[in-house]
């Protein structure tokens, strides 16, 4: 492995170290439903809506977030959908078209999460193939993010890697039994994955 590596990996795992604490032998990582809701998504700068006007398809159109939250829409012009659902924008949208068609309907539609893929992500470190950072998915495990990252390398010491999670303001460590998953298919420890967690998988000591 080339040494700049190396000492990149060994700072990450060093500073991750200090800022965690142990999670304890056997206790799984806490999750928070809130983090994996996929039904509570609010809209991102970049995002990309597809905005639908039952029979009225010349004010319908595709448009992107811009930097000022807002978006464009035919007739009406500016509407804000930063920080908002899909719900909020559409009623937003309803209420002003009133002024020109009578009772509008109004369906907006999350086409493309551009601002969720970069803020809720899975990241895998260390002795593996490919080091990454992914989109968060529902249903996503530890195993899943390891193989994105192509598997463990030939200096791994799978049974040692650590999940790292924040949860009520602290990062805790929680181990991983690599080997025995990929090797025994054990899965106790094949926890499931949130946004903003991080995989470390160390090197074996020479």
């Amino acid at each position: 492995m080339n040494v700049l590596v190396r000492v990149l990996v060994s700072g990450c795992v060093a500073l991750l170290s200090a800022c965690a604490t142990p999670g304890g032998s056997g206790q799984p990582p806490p999750v928070d439903p809130q983090a994996q809701a996929v039904s509570v998504y609010r809209i991102g700068v970049d995002d990309i809506l597809d905005v639908s006007v039952w029979h009225n398809p010349d004010l319908s159109t595709k448009v992107p977030v811009r930097p000022d939250g807002m978006i464009s829409v035919p007739l009406i012009g500016d509407v804000e959908a930063g920080g908002k659902t899909p719900q909020d924008v559409s009623a937003a949208i309803q209420d002003k078209l009133k002024a020109y068609i009578r009772d509008p309907q109004v369906a907006v539609i999350l086409t493309e999460l551009r601002s969720h893929e970069y803020l809720s992500r899975v990241r895998v470190t260390g002795a593996v193939r490919q080091p990454i950072s992914v989109p968060y998915r529902q249903g996503m495990t530890v195993l899943d993010a390891i193989l994105a990252a192509g598997g463990t390398n030939e200096f791994a010491a799978a049974d040692s890697t650590e999940l790292y999670r924040k949860h009520a303001g602290a990062t805790k460590a929680y181990p991983v039994r690599l080997d025995a998953i990929l090797k025994k298919g054990d899965l106790a420890t094949n926890y499931p994955a949130q946004p903003g967690d991080i995989i470390t998988v160390p090197e074996r000591v020479f």
